[in-house]
């Protein structure tokens, strides 16, 4: 049995997918208990609870060889980092009662740091967590800069003709899609050849700056002459509350877009065979960008 939290989000739910085609026996944990129904549909064995609740977390992962563990983002909350703490508090508390012994996290480059990273710095906690747990085998996964993170430049492209960000316009950056996550963590959990306590960075196909993500997309979309501006701080914060986000929401993006910029945060691993992913970001803007932009009015 393996056990997906945040299955009705975008790692979670496609592993899971991945692994019921596979012939996997998977459970699916999520929050709402209709949009797991998906899941249910093709063979998974929904559970909807809180994540926050950690005796639930231990019924859900009982008897089960290998769980993969995400904490659900929600940068809209007051508090991020304190929901993150408590999220991971529950998570560890729920491995340990449960006996699970072994776990894939979903972590993040820069989790190496304790300080300066905004909200990675919750998985940087949550590793640690894991760590103290005796006898439980954990792979932390560590991907690089979601291409999914571009889809909130499409309001802005729509109402200004530019992408606008804080990240530096030519700032060689690995860039990953979400799906090569999903797949890495399926392949993961169906192998679970994973002993002690490992990190695996997943590093995208290329370094790549915004300034070419920009061509990229505006040649998917009709937009040829589509630029990729830096802004100040204080403009990009304007527009993330706009978004929804909260004040502390807003100064968690700013400090590791900065620690981003800095190279402060930064993969550790050589790119190689064994961390390079295969979707380009030429793919992603046909598949994925260029869609949600039309969709978009």
């Amino acid at each position: 049995m393996i056990v997906i939290t945040g299955a009705t989000g975008n790692t979670g739910r496609s592993a899971a997918e991945k692994l019921l085609e596979a012939g996997e026996r998977v459970r699916a944990i999520g929050r709402n208990a209709e949009k797991l129904q998906a899941l249910a549909h093709k063979g998974a064995e929904p559970l909807a609870g809180d994540v926050l609740d950690s005796g639930f977390l231990a019924r859900a992962f009982s008897g089960a060889d290998v769980a993969y563990l995400m904490i659900p983002p929600n940068m809209t909350s007051k508090d991020p980092r304190g929901e993150q703490e408590r999220v991971t508090d529950s998570f560890a508390a729920a491995v340990k009662k449960s006996g699970i012994k072994r776990v894939v996290v979903l972590s993040s480059i820069g989790a190496d740091k304790s300080e300066r990273t905004g909200p990675v710095v919750g998985l940087h906690n949550f590793e640690e967590k894991i760590k103290d747990i005796g006898g439980v085998n954990a792979l932390f996964l560590r991907p690089t800069y979601f291409m999914e993170n571009h889809l909130a430049q499409i309001p802005v492209i729509k109402a200004m003709g530019i992408m606008a960000g804080t990240i530096r316009a030519n700032l060689k950056m690995a860039q990953i899609a979400t799906r090569d996550i999903a797949q890495a963590t399926a392949d993961a959990l169906r192998e679970r050849d994973f002993e002690g306590h490992q990190t695996r960075e997943l590093l995208g196909p290329r370094e790549i700056t915004f300034e070419e993500a920009a061509t990229i997309f505006g040649r998917t979309i009709g937009r040829p002459t589509l630029k990729y501006q830096q802004v100040a701080n204080s403009m990009a914060a304007m527009g993330m509350r706009q978004m929804g986000l909260s004040d502390e929401g807003v100064r968690l993006f700013l400090e590791m877009a900065d620690a981003l910029n800095d190279r402060w945060m930064k993969p550790l691993e050589t790119r190689s065979e064994v961390n390079t992913t295969p979707t380009t970001m030429e793919q992603f803007a046909s598949d994925v960008f260029a869609p949600a932009y039309n969709r978009t009015a």
